[in-house]
C-alpha cells in the first residue's frame, strides 16, 4: 500500500488564495488561506504560500506523505504548467507556477483553471455527481466556466477552453481586464455587480441602504444583503444580473445541450433573488430544442472546498 496518503489542493482566487491538504476520503484535514495579493512577484507568492503550508505539512507526518499538489487557477493552461495573463492577478505574462511549487515542495504539482477544477469537485462531490454533460459557472472576482461533455473537461487545442465569462454581451460595454469590452464578467462576477450598484445609485434617487457604504467598500454581499431585506434598488441589480447570466446560459446551451448548469460563488448566496431571474431570462431566450432540458442549480459544495477538493483530484492522478 501507497505510504503516500495525502494530496494538496490550491484554490487560487483574484483575493485569496486556499490550500487544502486532503485525505483519501476526500476530507480536507488541513487548511490555510494567504492573500493572492500583495506579494509583488510570484517568487515572493510561492515563497510565502510554501512558508504557510509548511507547519500544515508537518502536521500529517511530512512531505514524504504528500503525493502531489493540484492547483485550479484563473488563466491556467493544464497542458504547459503555466498562468498566462490572468487579468486578475497581479502577475503578467507567463508564470510557469506549477514549475515553481514543484521546485519549491519537492512533489508533482499539476495545474488546472479555477472553474474546471471547482467543476471536478462538483462531478466528484457535489450537484453534478452522476451527469456526464454539464457546464459549471462560477461567479467571483471574475466570472469562470468548466465545461464537461462526455464525462470529460474540456480542454480544447491550448489548453484554454471554456473562458464563457469573456463572451461579449455587450457591445461596446464596460471595460474588462481581458482588455476587451462588454464581457460577461464585467457585469456579472462580484466586481460587476459592485459596479452595477455604484452605477445605479449615481443614475437613480431612490432610497436605499446601499448609499451608506462608501464606494470603495461596496461589495456584491452588500446588494444581495440589501436585497434580501427588500430594499429596491439592489433587487433592481439581482433581477439585471440575473437575466445577463440567464440569456448567456440560453446561449451556452447551444455549445453542448448539456444536462444542467450549475452555479458556484459567493454572488449565489443571493439564493432564488438571483436563480429565479436566470431560470426566467434562460427559459425565455434558449431555442426551442433545448427547452426543458437543462437544470438550472446552485452547487452543493460549500465555500472553497468545490475548487479546493477539485483541485487535490488532480494530484490523485498523478503517479
Amino acid at each position: 500500500m501507497s505510504k503516500k496518503t495525502y494530496v494538496i489542493g490550491l484554490d487560487l482566487g483574484g483575493t485569496n488564495s486556499v490550500f487544502g491538504i486532503v485525505n483519501k476520503s476526500a476530507e480536507i484535514v488541513q487548511s490555510v488561506s494567504v492573500p493572492t495579493k500583495g506579494h509583488g512577484t510570484a517568487e515572493a507568492y510561492v515563497k510565502n504560500c510554501v512558508e504557510a503550508l509548511n507547519p500544515l505539512i508537518k502536521k500529517v507526518g511530512g512531505i514524504e506523505k504528500i503525493q502531489a499538489m493540484g492547483i485550479g487557477a484563473p488563466n491556467a493552461n493544464y497542458y504547459s504548467g503555466c498562468i498566462e495573463d490572468a487579468p486578475n492577478l497581479e502577475w503578467r505574462g507567463n508564470v510557469p507556477l506549477a514549475k515553481m511549487f514543484q521546485e519549491a515542495l519537492g512533489i508533482p504539482v499539476v495545474l488546472t483553471n479555477d472553474a474546471n477544477a471547482a467543476a471536478i469537485g462538483e462531478m466528484t462531490y457535489g450537484a453534478a455527481r452522476g451527469m456526464k454533460n454539464f457546464i459549471e459557472i462560477t461567479l467571483g472576482t471574475g466570472v469562470g466556466s468548466g465545461i464537461v461533455v462526455n464525462g470529460q473537461l474540456v480542454y480544447g487545442s491550448d489548453g484554454f477552453a471554456g473562458e464563457l465569462g469573456h463572451v461579449i454581451i455587450e457591445k461596446n460595454g464596460r471595460d474588462c481586464g481581458c482588455g476587451r469590452k462588454g464581457c460577461l464578467e464585467c457585469y456579472c462576477s462580484g466586481t460587476g455587480i459592485a459596479r452595477s450598484a455604484l452605477e445605479k445609485l449615481s443614475m437613480s434617487r431612490k432610497p436605499s441602504v446601499l448609499r451608506e457604504k462608501l464606494s470603495s467598500a461596496l461589495e456584491a454581499k452588500d446588494v444581495h444583503f440589501a436585497a434580501q431585506e427588500g430594499d429596491e434598488l439592489a433587487l433592481e441589480i439581482m433581477a439585471d444580473t440575473g437575466r445577463r447570466l440567464g440569456e448567456a446560459c440560453a446561449n451556452f446551451a447551444a455549445f453542448s445541450s448539456p444536462e444542467a448548469f450549475i452555479f458556484f460563488g459567493g454572488p449565489t448566496k443571493a439564493g432564488e433573488l438571483l436563480m429565479s431571474h436566470i431560470r426566467n431570462a434562460y427559459d425565455e431566450n434558449v431555442l426551442f430544442v433545448y427547452k426543458g432540458k437543462a437544470k438550472i442549480l446552485l452547487s452543493e459544495l460549500d465555500g472553497a472546498s468545490a475548487a479546493v477538493l477539485g483541485a487535490s483530484a488532480l494530484g490523485w492522478e498523478v503517479q
